[in-house]
């Protein structure tokens, strides 16, 4: 991890945000989500949306990168827990993404550490997530980070197919 730093998400990151959230879904859930909806992922239409939601944002939802040597190398973003649209005092972590060529160097646990601070800082006393039900990598990583799979399950539509979603959890209190 050395070298590798923290900080806000700004407008200028956008880019390389998609960059590396289009090439993470490309890599991690090739053969979980179908070939033809990975293909079609746009870097360009990923960094518009980026842009709108930073710009838009009401500043619930925080968004981080991770950067070594002045490049960005990953991305989370964290927020309120919602129990359909209802907020929540826990707290969530939506996306945890590294780029492809820099996955197993540390960037995704030190995203995730500073999340869950940030989380526990801010009086949550819970942080939940949503993971593929296949992606056993995410899975494994989640679980040596202290998350656990509290049975909830739901899944969502891609590509004309059901893909199964596990939630998992962490406590931050006691």
């Amino acid at each position: 991890m050395t070298g590798l730093r923290v900080r806000e998400m700004t407008l200028a990151d956008c880019d390389r945000v998609a960059e590396i959230r289009v090439r993470g879904w490309q890599s991690a859930y090739r053969g979980l989500i179908p070939q033809p909806c990975l293909d079609d992922l746009s870097v360009a239409e990923d960094a518009e949306q980026r842009r709108a939601l930073l710009a838009e944002g009401d500043g619930s939802v925080v968004n981080l990168v991770a950067e070594k040597d002045g490049e960005v190398v990953g991305w989370a973003a964290y927020g309120p827990y919602r129990d359909g649209e209802t907020p929540t005092e826990h707290a969530e972590l939506y996306a945890l993404y590294v780029h492809p060529a820099r996955c197993g160097g540390g960037t995704g646990r030190l995203l995730l550490q500073e999340s869950v601070r940030r989380c526990a800082a801010a009086g949550h006393d819970r942080v939940f997530l949503w993971v593929l039900q296949g992606n056993t990598r995410a899975r494994r990583f989640y679980e040596r980070s202290g998350f656990r799979a509290d049975g909830r399950e739901e899944s969502f539509e891609a590509g004309g197919a059901r893909v199964p979603e596990v939630r998992y959890v962490r406590e931050l209190s006691g």
